[in-house]
């Protein structure tokens, strides 16, 4: 069992795994690409692919500063969460119903991230630790955006699809 025994720890723990998050998604992501009908989703996808791995270098870059090793830790809840998407994608036929589970699984994706990176502002915050506050509230936004965009795509076409 890891002993934590202060907030500066915790964080850097937490760091590792939000670097875990970002590596096990580099790699789910381009199955997501290929199992995907829909073109405009296939481009959401991929472009989220190039960010996650931006993310991943921009929390390595974090840890290093901190004179930790990246891969430590290994998020267990996103493994979870990407074989959840991967029995959706294995369990649907219709290309269109199959492309709105995997929105809803990649909503799941953006809202856990959400939550890790969300922590991680605040802790760095608290910290007082101003450039890896603004580096992981980037991060945030930019996993917003992506919920965003994948709620307007599921509403604009996607979920449309299935229903016709």
């Amino acid at each position: 069992m890891l002993d934590i025994e202060n907030l500066k720890k915790l964080y850097v723990v937490e760091l590792q795994e939000a670097h875990s998050i970002g590596l096990q998604l580099s790699d789910a992501l381009p199955g997501m690409i290929e199992t995907a009908s829909a073109g405009d989703l296939k481009e959401a996808l991929q472009s989220h692919l190039h960010e996650t791995r931006s993310q991943a270098d921009r929390l390595g870059a974090i840890l290093r500063r901190h004179s930790a090793e990246t891969r430590e830790h290994k998020d267990q809840s996103m493994q979870a969460i990407i074989a959840e998407s991967r029995k959706w994608a294995e369990m649907v036929d219709d290309p269109a119903c199959r492309d709105v589970g995997m929105i809803a699984s990649a909503q799941r994706i953006e809202h856990y991230e959400m939550a890790v990176y969300g922590s991680l502002s605040s802790w760095a915050n608290q910290l007082g630790l101003d450039e890896d506050a603004d580096t992981l509230h980037a991060i945030l936004e930019e996993q917003k955006a992506a919920d965003k965009k994948l709620k307007q795509l599921a509403l604009s076409t996607i979920n449309p699809r299935a229903t016709a």
